[in-house]
């Protein structure tokens, strides 16, 4: 079974740890995420290899970067 790379805006909203938890739990890796408020402390429940950012435009400019990259690494959802 191959997993999907996912990113997420809003990680700090109320509905995200569903979000989160079903990503987990579905076998796929979250891999960027964005916020303005820090959320890191959410995240680190559900991954440690997650990209996070508070600023959009940088994590607009990440995801474009992955796009380039090899599958592996791209944004699938």
């Amino acid at each position: 079974m191959t997993h999907h790379n996912f990113a997420i805006t809003g990680v700090a909203g109320y509905i995200a740890p569903r979000h989160l938890k079903a990503i987990q739990e579905t076998g796929n890796q979250l891999i960027a995420a964005t916020d303005p408020h820090d959320a890191v402390g959410v995240l680190d429940r559900y991954t440690f290899d997650c990209r996070f950012f508070t600023e959009f435009e940088r994590f607009d400019r990440h995801l474009e970067k992955l796009r380039r990259g090899p599958e592996e690494s791209r944004v699938h959802y």
